[in-house]
């Protein structure tokens, strides 16, 4: 599949998006674009924004300054509702209703519902359609919550720390079932974890957003190739070794004699250092302890006219 070219649809596109409470600005000049059919890790530490943005594109908040789009229209309207659900951490649900009566709404409330698929990922866990929903076990309202999600038949799904309250084996089992239905039906997912190592495994684009900002954007594959992991001997310095300085440096530590680099490089590195692809999660982690570096957004991610700092357009290219 080609991917990146100028023909693919934006699931999401945010220009220059803020917003800001009375405490301070919970996201600022997000400017990024999310294509669509792709399975979008969205990457950050608890009040980076994550939550907002997500609100933001499923028109429970209003951004302060700057536009967001859902397959070009805007969030409020009734093409961009129809297109999207969203699955937020809280999980709010009737707790008087039945299971069965659940799903009734459900069907009732959206006109492209699929009771298989809903009844489907209910069935799976042994939930009982006549139980109430307050009876039930949080990993039991977490499946009911997902199948009002899957059954609406979203082409935009939105998931904010969906299976934070599951055992890794439910968690596991979810999770295939939430690429299954993607790849089936072409869903484009944007989903909040800290599970990073688990996002590795299923995701194909990140956004990464730390300090209400925009930290990284791109297609996996591309975000990693752009990355070298290096390890050698401490040179006793306190700062960067020299021959280091013209790379953009992500993250440099020393153990002992022991010295490791995280570098997206500008040209060949000394031999004196042992070069490899670094784990996803290692990456994301050298970033998020890293405000100072400047971000990496690849082409495919990138809104024309946005400033993205110095390293940031085509640095991923």
């Amino acid at each position: 599949m080609d991917r990146g070219g100028p023909q693919e649809e934006s699931a999401i596109e945010a220009h220059g998006v803020g917003r800001k409470y009375r405490r301070g600005w919970a996201l600022r000049d997000c400017s990024f674009r999310l294509p669509a059919g792709r399975i979008c890790g969205l990457v950050g530490p608890n009040g980076a924004g994550k939550t907002t943005l997500m609100s933001i594109a499923a028109n429970l908040l209003e951004p302060t300054e700057g536009t967001l789009t859902v397959f070009g229209a805007a969030p409020q309207t009734a093409e961009a509702g129809r297109r999207t659900a969203f699955l937020a951490q809280e999980k709010p649900l009737f707790r008087r209703f039945t299971v069965a009566e659940t799903l009734r709404l459900g069907r009732e409330l959206n006109p492209g519902w699929d009771q298989r698929a809903a009844e489907q990922i209910v069935r799976a866990g042994n939930v009982p359609m006549d139980a109430k929903v307050g009876t039930l076990s949080g990993g039991q309202r977490t499946r009911v919550a997902f199948a009002l999600a899957f059954g609406k038949r979203p082409d935009l799904l939105l998931l904010d720390e969906p299976m934070s309250d599951l055992d890794p084996l439910v968690r596991r089992e979810l999770m295939t079932t939430l690429m299954a239905e993607a790849a089936e039906h072409g869903t484009t997912v944007l989903m909040s974890s800290h599970m990073l190592s688990e996002l590795e495994s299923v995701c194909d684009f990140l956004v990464v957003i730390a300090a209400g900002g925009l930290r990284v954007a791109g297609d996996v594959d591309e975000i990693r190739s752009a990355h070298v992991l290096l390890q050698g001997v401490a040179d006793g310095g306190a700062g960067v070794p020299a021959e280091l300085a013209r790379h953009t440096v992500i993250e440099y530590r020393t153990s002992g004699r022991q010295a490791t680099a995280l570098i997206r490089p500008d040209g060949p590195v000394g031999d004196q250092w042992q070069s490899h692809s670094p784990q996803l999660e290692e990456l994301l982690l050298a970033y998020l302890r890293s405000p100072h570096v400047p971000p990496l957004i690849s082409p495919v991610a990138q809104i024309p006219g946005a400033s993205y700092g110095t390293h940031g357009r085509g640095a991923a290219a």
